[in-house]
Protein backbone atom coordinates (compact mmCIF):
# COMPACT_ATOMS: atom_id res chain seq x y z
CA UNK A 1 0.00 0.00 0.00
CA UNK A 2 1.43 3.67 -1.16
CA UNK A 3 -0.01 6.78 -0.25
CA UNK A 4 0.81 9.52 -2.75
CA UNK A 5 0.37 13.22 -1.05
CA UNK A 6 -0.01 16.69 -3.55
CA UNK A 7 -1.40 19.78 -3.55
CA UNK A 8 1.71 21.81 -0.93
CA UNK A 9 2.50 24.85 -1.88
CA UNK A 10 3.47 28.47 -1.34
CA UNK A 11 -0.18 30.33 -0.22
CA UNK A 12 -0.44 33.66 0.76
CA UNK A 13 -2.44 34.47 4.26
CA UNK A 14 -6.16 34.32 4.05
CA UNK A 15 -6.19 32.26 0.80
CA UNK A 16 -7.13 29.08 0.47
CA UNK A 17 -5.14 25.89 -0.22
CA UNK A 18 -6.29 22.13 -1.26
CA UNK A 19 -4.24 19.00 -0.42
CA UNK A 20 -4.97 14.98 -2.12
CA UNK A 21 -3.77 12.04 -1.02
CA UNK A 22 -4.72 9.05 -3.03
CA UNK A 23 -3.93 5.47 -1.72
CA UNK A 24 -2.90 2.81 -4.20
CA UNK A 25 -2.55 -0.62 -3.86
CA UNK A 26 -4.45 -4.12 -3.02
CA UNK A 27 -6.70 -2.12 -0.53
CA UNK A 28 -10.13 -4.02 0.48
CA UNK A 29 -10.80 -1.02 2.53
CA UNK A 30 -9.89 2.20 4.74
CA UNK A 31 -11.01 2.84 7.79
CA UNK A 32 -9.37 6.21 9.41
CA UNK A 33 -7.68 8.48 6.80
CA UNK A 34 -6.32 12.03 7.58
CA UNK A 35 -3.42 14.60 8.00
CA UNK A 36 -0.69 14.83 10.59
CA UNK A 37 1.84 18.46 10.34
CA UNK A 38 5.15 18.76 11.48
CA UNK A 39 7.30 21.49 11.71
CA UNK A 40 10.51 22.06 12.57
CA UNK A 41 11.40 21.10 16.36
CA UNK A 42 7.78 19.51 17.12
CA UNK A 43 6.11 16.67 17.14
CA UNK A 44 3.54 15.69 14.46
CA UNK A 45 0.66 16.80 15.48
CA UNK A 46 -2.88 15.71 14.11
CA UNK A 47 -4.99 18.34 11.93
CA UNK A 48 -7.95 16.50 10.78
CA UNK A 49 -8.91 12.92 10.21
CA UNK A 50 -12.43 11.02 8.73
CA UNK A 51 -13.57 7.53 9.60
CA UNK A 52 -15.11 5.26 6.94
CA UNK A 53 -18.86 6.79 8.51
CA UNK A 54 -17.94 9.97 7.73
CA UNK A 55 -17.20 11.36 10.94
CA UNK A 56 -14.33 13.75 11.73
CA UNK A 57 -12.40 15.45 14.04
CA UNK A 58 -9.80 18.53 13.83
CA UNK A 59 -7.27 20.45 15.94
CA UNK A 60 -9.19 22.66 17.52
CA UNK A 61 -7.04 25.71 15.40
CA UNK A 62 -8.69 23.96 12.48
CA UNK A 63 -12.00 23.71 13.35
CA UNK A 64 -13.97 26.13 11.02
CA UNK A 65 -11.11 26.82 8.42
CA UNK A 66 -10.26 23.46 7.47
CA UNK A 67 -12.87 20.51 6.16
CA UNK A 68 -11.51 16.72 5.45
CA UNK A 69 -13.58 14.78 2.98
CA UNK A 70 -13.09 11.23 1.49
CA UNK A 71 -13.72 9.55 -1.37
CA UNK A 72 -13.92 5.77 -1.06
CA UNK A 73 -14.43 5.08 -4.75
CA UNK A 74 -10.92 6.72 -5.33
CA UNK A 75 -9.44 6.00 -2.06
CA UNK A 76 -8.58 9.52 -2.09
CA UNK A 77 -8.52 12.07 1.27
CA UNK A 78 -8.90 16.04 0.63
CA UNK A 79 -7.93 18.88 3.20
CA UNK A 80 -9.43 22.00 1.82
CA UNK A 81 -8.01 24.63 4.02
CA UNK A 82 -9.65 28.42 4.43
CA UNK A 83 -8.29 31.24 5.71
CA UNK A 84 -4.55 30.02 6.18
CA UNK A 85 -2.80 31.66 8.75
CA UNK A 86 0.97 31.81 9.12
CA UNK A 87 0.85 29.47 11.97
CA UNK A 88 -0.77 26.87 9.64
CA UNK A 89 2.70 26.33 7.79
CA UNK A 90 4.62 22.87 7.91
CA UNK A 91 4.77 19.56 6.20
CA UNK A 92 1.54 18.00 6.04
CA UNK A 93 1.64 13.81 5.98
CA UNK A 94 -1.53 11.88 4.94
CA UNK A 95 -1.97 8.64 6.89
CA UNK A 96 -4.27 5.87 6.24
CA UNK A 97 -5.34 2.68 8.10
CA UNK A 98 -6.18 0.38 5.94
CA UNK A 99 -6.97 -3.57 5.53
CA UNK A 100 -5.03 -5.10 2.58
CA UNK A 101 -5.01 -8.42 1.10
CA UNK A 102 -2.25 -10.66 0.62
CA UNK A 103 -2.48 -14.09 -1.47
CA UNK A 104 -4.45 -15.98 1.26
CA UNK A 105 -5.06 -13.48 3.99
CA UNK A 106 -5.56 -9.83 5.03
CA UNK A 107 -3.84 -7.38 7.11
CA UNK A 108 -4.34 -4.09 9.09
CA UNK A 109 -2.10 -1.78 9.34
CA UNK A 110 -1.03 2.31 9.20
CA UNK A 111 0.66 3.71 6.06
CA UNK A 112 2.35 7.19 5.33
CA UNK A 113 2.46 9.50 2.73
CA UNK A 114 5.80 11.26 1.94
CA UNK A 115 4.42 14.70 3.16
CA UNK A 116 3.93 17.98 1.10
CA UNK A 117 5.06 21.69 2.11
CA UNK A 118 2.75 24.22 2.74
CA UNK A 119 4.01 27.66 3.50
CA UNK A 120 1.65 30.48 4.62
CA UNK A 121 2.92 33.95 3.74
CA UNK A 122 2.12 36.69 6.12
Amino acid sequence: VQLQASGGGLVQAGGSHRLSCVASGPIVSINRVGWWRQVPGKQRELVAEIGNDGSTRYKDSMKGRFTISRSNAENTVFLQMNSLRPGDTGVYYCFADVVSSTYKSRQRGEYWGQGTQVTVSS
